[in-house]
């Protein structure tokens, strides 16, 4: 899947993108939402695991909130976020797009019915007062095993996501599960069972590293993506390319040997002309 999204842009890493098709591929059943879309890089491996009788509803701006006015401090970094775009990416890999819900999130609870979603990615505003207002909409539109992910949880240009989120798990019995160097992964079910699954299945995951941090009440599963181990050189190129380096050496210095006596010979010639 990695392959498939790296030619839209966005900022979806490799580990992120494996936890997206664990938890999308469980068992549950739910339709999936998106608040914040940007150019469809997750909204293309969510599709991926629509079934049947499920809808699939993405929330953006888009071209309509890139401006100053939006309120965003960065908001002129999504310039080219135009619905066009997350259309024609999306469509590049799915014969049709999800329900497109033009406009703000915080007007998702009038398109998405309250309890039906298994699976929601809050990817939108960044200022406190609207990510809190998402993180209500995530409670109230989930089903009651439902997971949702907060995007931009850990970055020093979003704190007020930071703020938002956590204040949910400090007083509205948010449980977190899973934290990757992005996200945050989290329910209003009881954790444990999920948290073993998931558990269980990254034991089996050796480009995944992974760890369970103390959180309070909560046991926290942090994910990361595994650097790759630097491969042993080749020997055998390498003694061959030595030896060829070698001879070259050595035919060099014969050129130069076999050259001295001519220079010396030149040499005499230039001194009894000069006398001359």
């Amino acid at each position: 899947m990695t392959r498939e999204l790296d030619g839209i842009p966005g900022w979806f890493w490799p580990a992120d993108q494996r936890l997206f098709d664990w938890f999308l591929s469980r068992d549950d059943r739910g339709d999936l939402l998106e608040l914040g879309c940007y150019l469809g890089k997750s909204a293309v491996l969510i599709g991926r695991h629509l079934r049947a009788g499920e809808r699939f509803t993405v929330c953006d701006l888009f071209e309509s909130g890139s401006g100053s006015g939006s309120g965003e401090p960065e908001a002129g970094s999504y310039k080219e976020l135009t619905r066009e775009r997350f259309e024609r990416n999306y469509l590049n890999h799915h014969a049709e797009l999800p329900e497109i819900v033009h406009g703000p999130t915080s007007v998702i609870l009038d398109h998405v019915e309250p309890g039906s979603c298994r699976f929601i990615h809050v990817d939108a505003s960044h200022l406190y007062v609207h990510v809190r207002q998402d993180v209500d909409s995530a409670r109230a539109l989930l089903t009651a095993d439902g997971v949702v992910v907060f995007d931009d949880i850990r970055s020093e240009h979003t704190p007020g996501v930071a703020l938002a989120v956590w204040e949910a798990v400090s007083t509205l019995g948010l449980s977190p599960v899973c934290l990757t160097t992005q996200k945050l992964y989290a329910t209003w079910a009881e954790p444990s069972r999920l948290r073993e699954e998931l558990l269980g299945w990254l034991k089996g995951q050796d480009d995944l590293w992974h760890t369970v941090d103390p959180l309070g009440d909560h046991q926290l599963v942090r994910v990361n993506q595994r650097k790759k181990a630097a491969q042993p050189p080749d020997l055998k190129r390498v003694t061959a390319d030595l030896m060829k380096v070698t001879a070259e050496l050595r035919a060099a210095t014969r050129e130069v040997s076999e050259s001295r006596p001519v220079m010396r010979r030149a040499v005499g010639w230039a001194r009894r002309l000069r006398r001359r």
